[in-house]
């Protein structure tokens, strides 16, 4: 493995650092449990701050791809995490299309909202930032199905009044030039809690929860989507092939 960093890149130290990391957790004996090398190690060998390693080290945790616990070091996080080619899926709407099921925006809504912790985090951008946040519920007629937030990068220029009926990726890169290629998924059940009306359902009863980390071609984040499905009227299928 190649695992240096380009002084002389022009991609962010940070990013060069979490792709590295990411790269370190595919090898089996990481993949399997083995504590990862610690900061001050990782910082002398890459030749950066241990600043640059805990922000990329940050990152990764808050999308679940890493575990830290006091006092014994970071692993791997169990594997709950999904990761995914955008080539490879589609939106839910033309998911379910060639299903046979006609789905529909039972409501949509563009604002701009300050930036939180974990957004920023993930943008690499101040806390408070104003960011467009996309609402959708999607449904068929008057029964919803899916509710999903988005939150997008301020730097890709998306304004409130763009087509959003349309389908997102292909706007973004015929409009802004921005291309999507992967993404990594966090996916666990919770109760429905304040998102209950929106699905038309009790705040007792379990949604599956869906965070999703969108990247282009640079791994620069493009978008932080969340999903809050019915249970009751979805089922996240994963089909795992066993390589030879």
């Amino acid at each position: 493995m190649n695992f240096q960093i380009d002084h002389n890149s022009r991609l962010p130290l940070h990013v060069q650092v979490e792709d590295l990391i990411r790269n370190l957790l595919t090898l089996p004996e990481y993949a399997k449990g083995a504590l990862l090398p610690k900061e001050i190690e990782l910082a002398n060998q890459l030749g950066v701050s241990r600043s640059t390693i805990r922000q990329a080290a940050n990152k990764l945790e808050h999308e679940g791809l890493l575990k830290r616990k006091k006092g014994v070091g970071t692993t791997a996080a169990p594997q709950k995490v999904l990761e995914t080619s955008l080539d490879h899926w589609y939106s839910f709407t033309q998911e379910m299309k060639e299903r046979g099921i006609v789905v529909n925006n039972l409501f949509v809504k563009a604002e701009f909202v300050p930036a939180s912790p974990k957004i920023a985090l993930f943008f690499n951008i101040n806390e408070g930032r104003e960011v467009l946040k996309l609402s959708k519920l999607k449904g068929t007629d008057n029964d919803p199905i899916v509710y999903f937030e988005s939150y997008f990068h301020p730097r890709i220029g998306l304004t409130k009044e763009e087509d959003f009926e349309i389908p997102l990726y292909s706007m973004l890169e015929a409009k802004y030039g921005v291309k999507v290629v992967r993404s990594s998924e966090n996916i666990k059940a919770i109760l429905a809690s304040e998102i209950a009306p929106m699905l038309h359902i009790s705040k007792n009863e379990p949604v599956l929860y869906r965070e999703r980390y969108v990247y282009d071609p640079g791994n620069r984040p493009i978008e932080f989507n969340v999903g809050y499905y019915r249970s009751d009227k979805f089922t996240y299928s994963i089909d795992i092939k066993k390589s030879s």
